[in-house]
C-alpha cells in the first residue's frame, strides 16, 4: 500500500476502537464509574472503582501489551508496514477488552486473583486501556530494543512492590492460580 493509502490505517484503528465500545455499550458495561465520577485515574487496587476511570495502576500494563505486540507482530509480520502491524495489535486489543469484560472472564478474575471486587471495565477504562496498548507499541517503534526490555522489566517490578500485582502474575494467577501468591497478593 503506497503512501498515498496512509490515513486507512488511523481510519482503521478508530473504527476498531469503535466497534469495541459499541460492543461493551451492547453488553451493558458502564460508561464511566457507577459513582458518576469522572476522574483521571484511581489508585486503590483492592476497589470497585478500579477499572471505572481514566486510569489505574492496570494502565501500566496495557503499555507492556503494546511493547509485545509490537515485538511479536515485528517478528512474525515483518512485512507488512507498521501501520497495519498497529491494526493488528489494536484489534487484538479491542478483542481482549471486550473479551476481558465478559461474566465468564469478570468472574475468573474474581475467583482467581486478588481482584475480588473486580466488577468489569467500565467502557472509558477499556478505551483508555486501548490508547496505552498504542503508546506502547509506538514506544516499541521508537527506542532501542534495550530500553523497551528495561521499561518492561521496570514496570514489572514496581508493580509488584507497589501493587503486588503485575502483568506476568495477572496472566499466571488467570491461567493457573496459586494459593501462596495470592496469599502474598493479599497481604496474607
Amino acid at each position: 500500500m503506497g503512501n498515498q493509502r496512509r490515513w486507512l490505517y488511523p481510519i482503521a484503528v478508530l473504527v476498531i476502537v469503535g466497534l469495541a465500545a459499541g460492543i461493551e455499550v451492547a453488553m451493558g458495561r458502564v460508561l464511566i464509574s457507577r459513582r458518576g465520577h469522572v476522574k483521571l485515574g484511581h489508585g486503590v487496587v483492592n476497589s470497585s472503582e478500579n477499572s471505572r476511570l481514566l486510569t489505574d495502576w492496570y494502565t501500566f500494563t496495557h503499555v507492556l501489551h503494546g511493547i509485545g505486540f509490537y515485538a511479536a507482530l515485528w517478528l512474525a509480520a515483518r512485512r507488512l508496514p507498521p501501520g497495519a502491524r498497529l491494526v493488528i495489535a489494536v484489534l487484538l486489543e479491542a478483542a481482549w477488552e471486550v473479551a476481558e469484560n465478559t461474566p465468564f472472564v469478570i468472574n475468573r478474575y474474581r475467583a482467581a486473583t486478588i481482584s475480588l471486587d473486580y466488577f468489569g471495565d467500565s467502557v472509558v477504562n477499556s478505551m483508555s486501556d486501548i490508547v496505552s496498548m498504542m503508546a506502547g507499541f509506538w514506544i516499541a517503534r521508537r527506542v532501542p530494543l534495550w530500553v523497551s526490555i528495561g521499561i518492561v522489566i521496570g514496570v514489572e517490578v514496581l508493580l509488584a512492590i507497589i501493587i503486588r500485582d503485575n502483568l506476568t502474575l495477572n496472566i499466571l494467577m488467570l491461567v493457573h492460580p496459586f494459593d501462596a501468591i495470592k496469599r502474598w497478593q493479599l497481604g496474607a
